[in-house]
C-alpha cells in the first residue's frame, strides 16, 4: 500500500529470514507452542487433562483465525485474551484448560525471549561472515604498506591488511558479547501473575516440588536448561537492555569500520563496490559515492540511540511489573534486530568485495615517505661519522623548507634532494632512496596480521564452519 506509511527496515532494508522471525505469525504460533507446552506438562504432573486436548491444540497450533481475534480484541481490549478464545473456539475440547493457571506475561515474555535468542543466532551468523571475510581481505593484503593516519594526518606507514586487523578486532570483541548473552539467556517460565506461582501451587493442592518441575519442564520443551530463578509478572528488563547493548555494539563497530572506507575511498585507496549501471549522483555523473557505507552509518546511528530505550525502561518499572514498557518494546526490539541484521547484510556486500587501488596508495606514500624515513636517514650519516645532534637540527630545517614547497607552493617534496645536497649527511641520493622501501616502515604488521588471525580468528571460524558461506541479496 503506498497511502500509509511503511516501515523502511521491512521495504528496503531487513532480511527476509529476520523479517519471517519477528513477524506476527511466528509471533502467535509460539504462543500456542507456549499453550501446549504448558498444558503437557501440567498433565505430565498430575492434572486432568487428557491426548485428546492435546491433540486438538497440537492439530489447530498453525490454525490462527486473526479475523475472529481481531474481532475479540477490539470488544475486550485484550490481545492475550482474544487468542485465548480464539484458539478455544476451534479447539473446544481443550478450551478449558488452555492457559491455565498462566498470566499473560507466560506467552507473551517467554516468546520474547525465544524470538530474541533465535534472532541472536541469526546476528552470530552473520557476523562471523563478515569476520570471515574481512579475514580473508587482511591475510591477502597483509604485506602491502600504506599510511597510517593519526588524527587523519599521515603517520608511521602500516599495512591495508594490518589496518583490517582493526576492524575485525571490534567484531571479534561483538562476537565475545553475543556468546556470552546467549550463555546467560533464561527463560521466563511459568511463574504466574506476580511471579510466585500461587495460581499453579493451587492447582497442584499445594505441591511445591511439582510447582517448581512444571517451571522446569515448560523451558526445557522450549529449549532452555534454564528460567529466571525469581521475577515480577515480568522477567527482568535488563535482558532486553543486554541484547540491544549488543546489537549497538555491532552498529559501533560496522559505523567506526564504514567511517574508515569513506574516508579511504575520499583518498580514492579503497572503494566499496561499484555496480556496473550503479548511479552514483542524480546531477553528477561521474561521482562514484560510498553509498553502502553510508547507509551503514545511517542505520548504525539509530541502532547506537535505540540501545537507550531498554536502559530507561529497566530504571522505570514498578514494582512486579508495569506496562508503560508494552509499546516500546514492540518498536524497539524488532527494530534494532532488524536495523543490525541490514547493516551486516551491506558489511558482507562491502567486505566481499572492496576495491584496493595500489598505485593510488603507493603515490600517497612517496609524498610522505621522505618525512617518514628521516629517522633511517640520520642513523646512517652518524654510521658515516656524522653529529646525531647537528644532523638532527638540519633535517628539522629542511624538512620545514620541503613541506613549505609543497604546502605553498604546490610542488613535489624535494627533501631528499636536500639531504643529498648537504654534505653534511655525505650520503649519495641513491644511498638515500635505498632506504626508501616502504616495507622497511611497516613494522611487524604483516607478521601481527597473522598472529592474530591464527591464534584468535581461525578457531572460531573453524568451529562455526556450518554458519559461514551465507548469500546476502540486498533489498536494495
Amino acid at each position: 500500500m503506498t497511502s500509509i506509511y511503511q516501515n523502511p527496515l521491512i521495504t528496503r532494508y531487513s532480511s527476509k529470514e529476520m523479517l519471517k522471525l519477528f513477524s506476527p505469525d511466528n509471533k502467535f504460533k509460539t504462543w500456542r507452542k507456549l499453550w501446549i507446552a504448558l498444558a503437557e506438562s501440567q498433565k505430565e504432573l498430575g492434572l486432568p487433562i487428557t491426548d485428546e486436548q492435546i491433540e486438538e491444540m497440537k492439530k489447530n497450533m498453525d490454525n490462527i483465525d486473526y479475523e475472529l481475534t481481531k474481532k475479540i480484541e477490539k470488544e475486550t481490549r485484550h490481545d492475550v485474551m482474544s487468542h485465548v478464545h480464539t484458539y478455544g473456539s476451534q479447539c473446544p475440547k481443550a478450551k478449558p484448560i488452555i492457559h491455565l493457571g498462566a498470566t499473560s506475561a507466560f506467552v507473551g515474555d517467554n516468546t520474547d525471549i525465544i524470538i530474541m535468542y533465535q534472532a541472536l543466532q541469526i546476528i552470530k551468523k552473520k557476523l562471523l561472515n563478515c569476520i570471515d571475510k574481512l579475514t580473508s581481505f587482511s591475510l591477502k593484503y597483509k604485506d602491502l604498506p600504506t599510511l597510517g593516519f593519526t588524527h587523519f594526518q599521515p603517520a608511521q606507514l602500516t599495512t591495508v591488511g594490518k589496518r583490517a586487523t582493526l576492524w575485525i578486532m571490534d567484531l571479534l570483541l561483538d562476537y565475545e558479547d553475543i556468546e556470552y548473552v546467549v550463555s546467560k539467556m533464561m527463560f521466563r517460565g511459568a511463574k504466574g501473575t506476580t511471579g510466585t506461582q500461587a495460581s499453579y501451587l493451587k492447582l497442584f493442592d499445594g505441591d511445591h516440588e511439582k510447582v517448581k518441575k512444571l517451571d522446569e519442564l515448560v523451558a526445557k520443551k522450549l529449549g532452555f536448561e534454564k528460567s529466571f530463578p525469581v521475577c515480577g509478572q515480568t522477567y527482568s528488563r535488563k535482558l532486553d537492555y543486554k541484547v540491544l547493548s549488543v546489537l549497538s555494539g555491532i552498529a559501533q563497530s560496522l559505523h567506526k569500520m564504514t567511517n574508515d572506507i569513506r574516508l579511504l575511498q575520499h583518498l580514492k585507496e579503497i572503494e566499496e563496490p561499484f555496480e556496473k549501471k550503479q548511479i552514483g549522483s542524480s546531477a553528477m555523473a561521474y561521482k562514484r559515492n560510498p553509498m553502502r557505507s553510508e547507509r551503514i552509518a545511517s542505520l548504525a546511528r539509530y541502532v547506537i540511540t535505540n540501545a537507550l530505550n531498554p536502559a530507561l525502561t529497566v530504571s522505570t518499572q514498578w514494582f512486579e511489573r508495569t506496562l508503560d514498557d508494552s509499546a516500546n518494546r514492540r518498536i524497539t526490539i524488532a527494530e534494532t534486530f532488524l536495523a543490525v541484521d541490514a547493516i551486516l547484510d551491506i558489511a558482507i556486500n562491502i567486505t566481499s568485495n572492496l576495491v584496493v587501488n595500489e598505485k593510488v596508495i603507493y603515490k600517497h606514500i612517496e609524498q610522505e615517505l621522505p618525512f617518514m624515513a628521516t629517522e633511517n636517514i640520520l642513523m646512517e650519516s652518524v654510521k658515516k661519522g656524522g653529529d646525531r645532534q647537528e644532523l638532527h637540527e638540519k633535517i628539522r630545517l629542511h624538512s620545514m623548507e620541503a613541506a613549505k614547497k609543497v604546502k605553498q607552493e604546490g610542488k613535489e617534496n624535494d627533501l631528499l634532494q636536500r639531504i643529498a645536497k648537504d654534505d653534511s649527511f655525505n650520503l649519495s641520493i641513491n644511498e638515500i632512496k635505498n632506504l626508501l622501501d616502504p616495507k622497511l616502515y611497516v613494522g611487524r604488521a604483516p607478521e601481527q596480521v597473522v598472529e592474530f588471525i591464527e591464534t584468535n580468528i581461525k578457531p572460531i571460524l573453524e568451529a562455526n564452519k556450518k554458519l559461514l558461506g551465507i548469500n546476502v541479496e540486498l533489498n536494495v
